[in-house]
């Protein structure tokens, strides 16, 4: 039995905006809109709901420069959208062909549009998968062997470091997207790389047999997704927990742990494979079973990062020899994995590795051990130091043009951002009161003792 595919009606999209949100009043979101009837149907909702409540939408177009004429037909959806009164910008990314062009496009299209969201100030980038796509990525993953948490597919929310990553449409069938931008009379681009039998995912989705997505099949594929999201959430809960027990991530881009408070169930392995992945600057975070087998062993190497005895536990450190080439100190630059340029910058300096610092800075950060300071970032022209931020080296007026804040690649450890801010000031502590997860800020001085 097949469902209706009428177009949604706002008091519907407000539901499925609902549980992504908060989102405050005068909510200023951004939108992925390739011109195709499903991300354009995103925009006119989108666009819809946010004026309702004082707010607007943002439409990011991006032009990966694979096809011929992909410009021109970027600049079409831009004037498509802004007959609507959807304002936009349009994203160059000037990608090669060859292989991995569908993998490569996916990566730049998303760091493009997070780049856009923290340049134009909106926390949320909205973006129009829908059932269908679900359904097909939990076929993929099951072809690949993936284990629960891969097979609940794409999250409606996603932290990344400049924006929240919201998908709105994952339950929702195709053919009602479709009917909402025939409704408001617009013509999509349809993308031939959709139909090209070369790509895994074409061929899915001709399985499938139900581009509608009205079917039982992809209803019930859909489904098992969201069960298996449901049990990630769940899973997700218990590792946050067990953090804000167990761990104080430092803004300097390392760790401390309380093994006893960690545990040693699946949660306490999770949880590890969490701070390995965010002090290591890695998009993923290594498996558990590795995770376990580092935790058991108390000591030892993974993922980029270095788990060791410290203080009254472990410590889990950037792994020196892993740390990534310097990167030209521009603003919005990722350098390791791990510390995104919030201020200005300079085009003539690059930010790398301090590696073994001068004599009169290690003096002053003589509470820092050498290992820690060898990872943190710095500013460099021409081979000759110009500042490190984390220890307001030489001066604080410096260190604000060259601003870092600790943003892991992958996201934010889970529940990171709902911690105090107590380890980043540099304030004491209640002795009864637990270790934190704090949110940093840019130019904060390190303090305590390191590894």
């Amino acid at each position: 039995m097949t469902e209706a595919a009428g177009a949604l009606d706002p008091a519907e999209f407000d539901a499925l905006m609902a549980p992504l949100g908060p989102f405050g009043a005068a909510p200023r979101l951004a939108a992925g809109v390739s011109g195709g009837p499903h991300s354009l149907a995103l925009a006119l909702l989108a666009a819809d709901w946010a004026r309702r409540r004082g707010g607007d939408l943002l439409a990011l177009v991006v032009d990966h420069g694979l096809r011929p004429g992909s410009g021109a037909e970027a600049d079409g959806v831009l004037a498509t959208l802004a007959r609507r009164g959807i304002g936009g910008r349009v994203l160059r990314l000037g990608l090669l062909p060859g292989p991995g062009a569908q993998e490569r496009a996916r990566e730049g299209r998303l760091a493009a549009m997070l780049g856009a969201c923290a340049e134009e100030g909106r926390p949320w980038l909205l973006l129009g998968h829908h059932r269908v796509d679900q359904a097909e990525t939990v076929l993929f993953r099951a072809l690949r062997g993936s284990g629960p948490g891969g097979l609940s597919a794409m999250a409606p929310v996603r932290a990344e470091a400049a924006a929240l990553v919201l998908r709105p449409l994952l339950g929702v069938a195709p053919a009602r997207l479709e009917a909402e931008v025939a409704v408001a009379g617009l013509e999509p681009v349809r993308d031939p790389a959709n139909a090209d039998s070369r790509f895994a995912r074409t061929g899915l989705r001709r399985s499938l047999a139900d581009p509608a997505g009205t079917g039982p099949a992809v209803a019930a594929l859909a489904e098992a997704a969201s069960a298996f999201g449901r049990r990630r959430a769940e899973a997700g809960s218990a590792v946050a927990s067990r953090l804000a027990v167990a761990a104080r991530l430092r803004p300097e881009g390392h760790a401390e742990v309380d093994p006893l408070a960690l545990g040693n169930d699946e949660a306490a392995d999770a949880a590890l494979a969490a701070l390995l992945r965010a002090v290591g600057g890695a998009a993923w975070p290594p498996s558990t079973e590795a995770a376990r087998r580092l935790r058991r062993r108390g000591c030892g190497t993974l993922a980029g990062a270095w788990l060791r005895p410290g203080g009254a536990g472990w410590r889990v450190l950037r792994e020196p020899g892993a740390v990534r080439a310097p990167v030209p100190a521009r603003p919005g630059a990722l350098w390791d994995g791990r510390f995104r340029l919030m201020g200005p910058g300079a085009p003539d300096c690059a930010i790398g590795a301090l590696g073994t610092p001068p004599a009169d800075l290690r003096r002053a950060a003589r509470a820092v051990s050498a290992t820690i300071l060898a990872t943190f970032p710095a500013i460099w022209r021409d081979g000759v130091l110009v500042a490190v931020p984390a220890l307001l080296y030489p001066d604080s007026e410096t260190c604000a043009r060259f601003a870092l804040v600790f943003a892991p690649v992958g996201g934010p450890v889970a529940g990171w951002s709902r911690r105090s801010h107590a380890c980043a000031k540099g304030r004491s502590r209640p002795a009864h009161s637990k270790p934190a997860l704090p949110t940093p800020s840019p130019g904060s001085r390190v303090s305590g003792r390191g590894a």
